[in-house]
């Protein structure tokens, strides 16, 4: 099947939950471990927001026990405030610190942070350097980066200036989205890139991202590219079968047949436990819905069960719709799988 090390982590799937604003909390990444994902990360935090703490942000940054592996990752713009935060991180449990260079929203980028960094190398390079001496070797440092600000020359050198100043400054890996600053998420991810980019590194650790929204995807990726893993962003999202897919896939076996209604429904409930016990049952059910909109893309009748998702705001209203939409596979047409999700290609979700 393959494996993965990233430092001294060491991984028996090269499959990585990447980070995802708004979604991948602690219940996202409890669940996708438990479909067969080896390594999971937090979503994005400000490192200027954990010194300040509080409730929401415990919250955010809390781990269960049975996560480990899990990765934090960290965006800001100040390197000392990074590095401070870095350190804290690791104090609260995290296995690894990954570095955010790759977020493309505008705001972010209007504060210099995410992918604005990949316009400034000697800043970028100072944060890497910085945060790696923060955690002294108590972790690994790992790297989120795009393939560039955008297409110009001038980009691609700052590109390689920062991927090659991280593996010497210390990073253990480094995960590469096929897509510029600038494209945010329209137009395809460019593993041709991707693939030079594995040439040029070696043997050093390079995950690739972007584009990955099934199991033949990410196989494809593997073969077409070289990479040493996948990162899994908004295909991971209402569909954590992906990860037991890609393991079969990795194995040599077929491609497995798409999650029944009951396997569906196994999948919805446990995720809403999950959350239940994150932030209680009426906050789980209104934080819900934007799982279940997902979610809904695997049911054959996706309209109508995405609008039913859409209005849940209490936890009956939640069990109404499962009992609707989710109590007998032979209510419904069977299911059937889709390349590619649409509402997964065209929503955007904030992967960085």
């Amino acid at each position: 099947m393959g494996t993965l090390s990233i430092g001294s982590i060491q991984l028996d799937a090269p499959l990585v939950q990447a980070a995802l604003s708004g979604y991948s909390d602690a219940a996202m990444r409890r669940l996708a471990r438990e479909y067969g994902c080896p390594y999971t990360i937090n979503e994005v935090v400000l490192d200027r927001l954990i010194a300040q703490g509080g409730r929401r942000m415990r919250q955010m940054l809390a781990i269960d026990p049975v996560e480990h592996p899990v990765a934090g990752q960290l965006m800001g713009s100040e390197p000392d405030q990074f590095a401070r935060a870095a350190a804290e991180m690791v104090d609260l449990g995290y296995d690894a610190v990954d570095i955010n260079f790759g977020c493309p929203v505008k705001k972010v980028l209007g504060r210099c942070r995410g992918g604005f960094l990949l316009s400034t190398p000697t800043v970028a390079c100072r944060i890497i350097r910085q945060v790696c001496e923060a955690v002294a070797g108590r972790v690994p440092v790992t790297l989120k980066m795009r393939r560039g600000t955008d297409d110009s020359n001038q980009s691609e050198r700052n590109f390689f200036s920062i991927l090659d100043a991280a593996y010497s400054l210390g990073c253990a890996a480094v995960t590469v989205h096929g897509r510029s600053v600038v494209q945010r998420y329209v137009g395809p991810s460019r593993w041709s890139f991707l693939a030079r980019v594995k040439r040029h590194v070696g043997d050093r650790v390079l995950l690739g991202s972007g584009d990955l929204f099934t199991a033949p995807d990410c196989q494809r990726m593997l073969e077409q590219t070289g990479v040493d893993g996948v990162s899994i962003a908004r295909g991971a999202i209402g569909n954590p079968f992906i990860f037991r897919e890609v393991r079969a896939l990795l194995a040599g076996g077929p491609l497995p047949d798409p999650p029944t209604i009951a396997e569906q429904r196994a999948a919805i409930c446990r995720h809403m436990d999950l959350m239940v016990a994150v932030y209680g049952a009426k906050k789980a059910s209104v934080l819900f819905r934007k799982f279940g909109v997902r979610y809904s893309e695997l049911h054959p009748c996706s309209g109508e069960v995405k609008m039913a998702f859409i209005a849940v705001k209490t936890p009956d209203a939640f069990g109404l719709v499962m009992e609707r939409w989710y109590a007998d596979d032979c209510l419904y047409p069977p299911v059937t799988r889709r390349d590619r999700p649409e509402a997964l290609v065209a929503a955007g979700a904030a992967t960085n």
